[in-house]
């Protein structure tokens, strides 16, 4: 059996699927693709038993059979060679593989393909379509807050959270928290599931090349998958109870501070150098229309501090963060200014930006941490 292919165009989508390859893989037959030709279609499927992800791609062929090959050695020699047509034939008795390109010839040996892992089936799914760009944009506001905590699993991965109201997309580590709201899409009834962070990342890539598509999702309770431009997506959700967010986020938070977001990022950068290697701690002391924002580490006698222009309601106050942290935080808020909310030094401080796109809400929340001496 044989077929004739784009050697770019078979590259391109045999990169969406190696990211599920597993580095070290429990089983041996994990470390290879599973190729399906069927009527001039070509399958390639790629799994690690947690995540299976299958994109499919038209070729000259009037064949069918499978074959599992060699991820890694296919993936590296289809690299290295330049845009042309390649042939590619496969024995099913021997499993001999050969590619044929312009100017040579690349023999390998593949597996049984009846010994490849078959994808977990979704069974009486709830059905949801979501633009890609606004999936992408929940993806990409909170998987930084995911928890890498094995000893939290409800944690290790971003709720997704359909209400009639909206979706919410919701990431925690108890010790920050970022939610993305959409109003427009909504689900007849209430669902949760919870996807692995590995999943997320994954999809992420593809999502970023497809970003006028639409993405269909099905789920149950125990698995999801992702429809989009030929490429499907399937995982196992965590099968954990999420936290309940909505009742950590304060509702009196009579502080606000607005600052300029780059030059916060710029300022935390910079003071953050100078902070305690260990703790990371930053004091951030508002005085009228001003912040400034200081670190000092004892250790080394080494202190720093910036002086940022405001907008300020409320009383002055001073509060003690993770620098990392918060850094975290600020770099995901999209808008020009950000605003800070917050009501006692030792109580959770929201973050929000001073816009929102129409139908859409961020909202961050930090956990301060004890100031450990008086300002210098």
């Amino acid at each position: 059996m044989k077929f004739i292919v784009s050697s770019q165009l078979l590259y391109k989508h045999i990169n969406y699927v190696s990211r599920v390859v597993p580095s070290r893989p429990v089983l041996p037959i994990l470390e290879y693709f599973l190729f399906e030709l069927h009527e001039g279609q070509l399958t390639i499927t790629a799994t690690d038993l947690e995540v299976t992800m299958t994109t499919s791609l038209p070729v000259e062929s009037k064949d069918s059979g499978k074959i599992a090959v060699k991820a890694k050695i296919i993936t590296d020699t289809l690299s290295k060679l330049p845009e042309q047509p390649i042939t590619i034939k496969f024995d099913a008795e021997t499993r001999a593989v050969e590619i044929n390109s312009d100017s040579g010839k690349y023999k390998q040996v593949g597996e049984n393909p009846e010994d490849y892992p078959q994808p977990h089936s979704i069974e009486n799914g709830i059905q949801v379509q979501m633009p890609a760009v606004l999936l992408s944009k929940g993806i990409n506001s909170t998987i930084f807050a995911v928890s890498k905590d094995d000893m939290r699993p409800a944690m290790m991965g971003v709720l997704f959270h359909f209400t009639p109201q909206g979706v919410s997309f919701v990431a925690t580590d108890a010790h920050c928290l970022a939610r993305y709201t959409f109003s427009d899409i909504t689900t007849s009834d209430e669902y949760r599931i919870i996807i692995p962070e590995k999943a997320l990342a994954i999809l992420q890539k593809v999502l970023q090349s497809s970003e006028n598509s639409i993405v269909s999702v099905e789920f149950n309770q125990s698995s999801a998958v992702f429809y989009l431009d030929g490429t499907r997506m399937n995982c196992r959700l965590i099968e954990e109870r999420f936290p309940d967010y909505q009742n950590v986020i304060p509702v009196d938070t009579p502080n606000h501070v607005t600052i300029n977001t780059d030059s916060f990022i710029k300022a935390l950068k910079l003071v953050s150098l100078y902070s305690n290697a260990h703790t990371h701690q930053i004091r951030l002391k508002i005085q009228g229309n001003m912040l400034t924002m200081s670190a000092e580490d004892l250790d080394f006698a080494n202190e720093a501090s910036e002086y940022i222009p405001c907008g300020h309601e409320g009383e002055d106050m001073e509060i003690g963060f993770n620098a990392n942290m918060l850094l975290s935080v600020i770099s995901n808020i999209p808008s020009k200014e950000t605003t800070l909310m917050m009501s006692t030094p030792n109580r959770a401080c929201l973050v929000v930006p001073t816009e929102n796109d129409a139908n859409e809400n961020l909202l961050m929340l930090i956990m301060p941490v004890m100031l450990a001496s008086p300002a210098y």
